[in-house]
């Protein structure tokens, strides 16, 4: 896929700006990434699998926060999200302030430059984080590396990292996080059909940090 202004924090900046104005004047929380099923699909894993509920939570690119405040309605009462846009950290504190969420901590982060207190969580998401870095116009690939290096530094061992995506298929993100991760399942996601053959039009990955 080709670069694309969706992979600069210019326009993150201005769109999390915009749904901050939204928010502050229709009370709108914004879009939610892949929808409120990938969501579901989260925290039904979470659940199936018996995820204690003091585990430490890394929500990587959070946006509007409202994948932590679904966590902390199912009970998880360790979340942190980060977000490289001020105007997105911005946006979800006005959200969990909504929602009465003050345990969920909220910080402006660089994933790819993460700072040293960013370390030692137990389950890792991203809902799209990874995808827009992909489509970064300067160096997408080094990007990429960083982002897995990243990961790697605020995973503990055996720790698990879960990845919805519409721009990599499983195949491809194997080939991504080979370095350190092993596959643990992949989730069902909606399909569909075009000219006689079926497909995804999202993946979703539960890996395990080695």
């Amino acid at each position: 896929f080709s670069p694309s202004v969706l992979g600069t924090r210019e326009h993150w900046d201005a769109a999390y700006e915009r749904e901050l104005q939204n928010f502050q004047d229709i009370g709108d929380t914004g879009e939610i990434w892949f929808g409120e099923e990938s969501m579901v699909r989260i925290i039904r894993w979470l659940e199936k699998h018996k995820v204690p509920l003091d585990s430490s939570v890394l929500d990587i690119g959070t946006g509007n926060g409202v994948l932590l405040v679904e966590l902390a309605k199912s009970g998880y009462r360790n979340l942190t999200g980060i977000d490289y846009s001020p105007s997105a950290i911005q946006l979800s504190e006005k959200v969990r302030e909504k929602e009465g969420m003050s345990n969920i901590k909220l910080k402006v982060e660089d994933f790819l430059a993460p700072s040293a207190e960013l370390s030692g969580f137990d389950i890792c998401i991203d809902k799209g984080t990874f995808d827009a870095i992909s489509l970064d116009p300067s160096d997408a690939a080094g990007k990429r590396k960083l982002y897995v290096g990243s990961l790697c530094r605020v995973l503990k061992p055996e720790g698990f990292f879960l990845i919805t995506s519409c721009n990599w298929t499983k195949e491809e993100l194997l080939n991504e996080f080979r370095e350190g991760f092993e596959i643990l399942e992949e989730l069902p996601t909606p399909k569909f059909c075009f000219g006689g053959r079926i497909g995804n039009s999202v993946t979703a990955l539960v890996f395990q940090r080695k």
